[in-house]
């Protein structure tokens, strides 16, 4: 049996979850509350953060790219389309879901406390063993995440323009799923797993935002319900298909969600990028220094601009950990596929996401993200 140790309202752990679920593989869900996480899981993984996995042979995988490349990659990457446009993007929508919605993730449950606050609360709470500092500590710990949120970039001077881009995401993904029940077919994909984290956890789940998308964009609340089922359940599709789009195709409604995360994607990942290569060159960590998470020193704060609003936000080296993905598989293939890549994300107003890249790669080892 595997162990999964995840929280219903953890952004991260609803990626992984969903992954498990479609693939049919067993596991028992636990809470970072339960005595086993401190005592047997955390000296494995290193930093107390979920999802964390924990196999029938006792290993410990900790982070959800890292849960999904534990089954993927021995069976040849069977969420990933063959086809390098929609490979590329499966990669790219993966970093979005991840990194790219955290500001209206964070907005949404953390700025409308009237409808949120009991059902956060709740499962906050909860996740957390009885004693007599639980409440205390819950408080706390929701404290930390009201000011994570500020450090995303989400405050009273940017908080109509997040909610107007994800309006309009949302609006977009919705037409796109009349017609298809995953982004790029009749299966889900790496990207399908990525956009999920903050489109189940945030925004499906709490009270406020689940209504925005129940009654705005209901195909969008049918698909996080179908990411989170064994079976495809996709009754009100009446002409399916099999597999990913054949030909690689690449239909107008994803272009046109493309084209609006775009706006914000873009500019943020190429300041990040400046900020945090700005950060290597004066700190030149050490081969093996942690570069992503609570042990890893924080490389400053990007700015950018988006629809003439500047925004500040946390540069994350976590992105370009996952963008590396995306940046690789482009790298490595011949020269018409890449031209037919390149093209589509100029198409997209994406092509600065191919060259926004760091001086430093980071690679996964024993557990922790660290500068190579």
């Amino acid at each position: 049996m595997h162990y999964l140790y995840a929280m219903p309202h953890s952004l991260y752990s609803g990626r992984a979850r969903a992954y498990l679920i479609k693939n049919h593989i067993s596991f028992e869900e636990r809470s970072t509350g339960h005595d086993s996480f401190k005592r047997d899981v955390l000296p494995k993984g290193k930093l107390p953060t979920i999802p964390t996995l924990v196999t029938p042979a006792g290993d410990v995988i900790r982070d959800g790219a890292a849960i999904m490349t534990h089954f993927e990659e021995p069976a040849g990457w069977p969420s990933l389309p063959s086809g390098p446009r929609q490979r590329a993007l499966a990669w790219l929508l993966d970093v979005v879901g991840t990194d790219g919605l955290l500001r209206p993730a964070m907005h949404y449950r953390w700025n409308f406390p009237e409808a949120n606050q009991h059902f956060v609360g709740f499962h906050f709470l909860h996740s957390q063993r009885e004693t007599p500092e639980r409440q205390e500590k819950t408080d706390a710990m929701m404290d930390r995440m009201r000011h994570a949120a500020k450090v995303f970039g989400v405050n009273p001077d940017t908080s109509t323009l997040v909610e107007t881009l994800y309006l309009e995401f949302l609006a977009a993904l919705d037409r796109h799923l009349e017609q298809m029940p995953y982004l790029f077919g009749w299966r889900p994909s790496i990207g399908d797993y990525g956009l999920l984290g903050p489109l189940y956890a945030h925004l499906g789940r709490d009270p406020h935002p689940a209504a925005i998308m129940q009654q705005q964009a209901p195909r969008v609340f049918r698909w996080v319900e179908r990411m989170s089922r064994p079976d495809h359940d996709m009754p009100e599709y009446f002409e399916t298909g099999e597999g990913f789009l054949a030909n690689d195709e690449i239909p107008d409604t994803m272009i046109h969600i493309l084209q609006l995360l775009a706006e914000d994607f873009a500019p943020e990942t190429e300041a990040a990028a400046g900020t945090i290569n700005l950060f290597l060159e004066r700190s030149a960590p050490a081969a093996g220094d942690v570069a992503v998470g609570r042990l890893a020193e924080a490389p400053g704060v990007a700015e950018f601009v988006v629809r003439g609003e500047k925004i500040s936000a946390l540069a994350q080296p976590h992105r370009f950990f996952l963008l590396q993905r995306m940046q690789d598989t482009v790298d490595g293939l011949d020269v018409p596929d890449q031209q037919a890549v390149l093209s589509l994300l100029e198409q997209c107003s994406l092509e600065s996401v191919l060259e926004s890249r760091l001086s430093r790669r980071i690679t996964r080892r024993d557990n922790l993200e660290v500068w190579v």
